[in-house]
């Protein structure tokens, strides 16, 4: 199976302004045509991390959400970001992966952020969502879902990269590069994970830390403060290679949820 190139765009985004954000990312954007297999923006990359959807939340029929699909197929790409969406008196942080076919792949993030509040204002998801792009199979995530490994679980080696899109503060930075790293070296499989910089409506700075990591937990780049779009060559060689000769994954625990505790000797 052949490599895969991964852009990862990191930028500030116009607080609950998606007409303005969709600008910025076409400038982007426009450049990388026939550079790039998949493209990964921030999570709710058209409006900032917003606990407010009923003055921004687009829904499945939006510009928005339109943007992606023609970005998609104009540029020959996958591209994949999460948008503050509105359906049937809902409101979802919902991951959007556009093909360049038209096809649209949709999943709501499992893991609400409750210290911001979050899961007052959205409703959580229960689907894992994997894609299949050059032979590789993707599966996306969510910001905060970064933090709980038996949602992120690679059992059987059944996806070759995760995506994380997000917006995570700068406050907790550390936690966002070594958790990103255990999840590569856990799961046997490269992760991206894609952060915005700048600051927000609420005054959260937020310093990127965008980066790409190998199976091995190799970081392959990371980009700290500044807006930049960024790619790089996931390699097929070195993830098999590393499967092959240290395969931790045959000896998962696939039910470890069910198992009883130990008795008290």
């Amino acid at each position: 199976m052949p490599d895969l190139r991964v852009t990862t765009v990191q930028s500030e985004l116009a607080w609950e302004d998606p007409a303005a954000n969709l600008r910025m990312f076409d400038r982007k954007l426009d450049t990388l045509k026939g550079e790039t297999d998949l493209v990964v923006l921030p999570e709710m990359f058209s409006t900032g991390f917003s606990m407010t959807p009923g003055r921004a939340a687009q829904t499945m029929e939006s510009d928005t959400v339109k943007w992606l699909g023609k970005k998609a197929a104009a540029l020959d790409i996958h591209l994949v970001g999460s948008v503050m969406i509105t359906e049937k008196g809902q409101f979802y942080n919902r991951l959007m992966w556009a093909e360049p076919s038209g096809k649209l792949h949709t999943c709501d993030k499992r893991h609400l952020f409750r210290m911001a509040g979050e899961d007052k204002v959205y409703t959580g998801g229960n689907a894992l969502l994997t894609v299949s792009l050059k032979g590789w199979n993707i599966r996306p995530f969510i910001c905060y879902d970064l933090r709980f490994p038996a949602w992120t679980r690679n059992l059987n080696n059944v996806y070759d990269a995760a995506v994380f899109v997000a917006n995570w503060p700068a406050k907790r930075a550390g936690h966002w590069r070594a958790l990103l790293k255990a999840r590569a070296i856990e799961n046997l499989s490269y992760v991206i994970g894609v952060n915005r910089v700048g600051q927000d409506g609420n005054g959260l700075a937020y310093s990127g830390d965008s980066t790409v990591i190998d199976p091995v937990g190799n970081v392959l780049f990371d980009i700290s403060d500044e807006s930049a779009v960024r790619t790089v060559v996931l390699s097929r060689k070195i993830l098999e290679k590393w499967r092959r000769d240290f395969p931790a994954w045959m000896d998962a625990d696939h039910d470890i949820i069910n198992l009883p505790e130990s008795g008290v000797s």
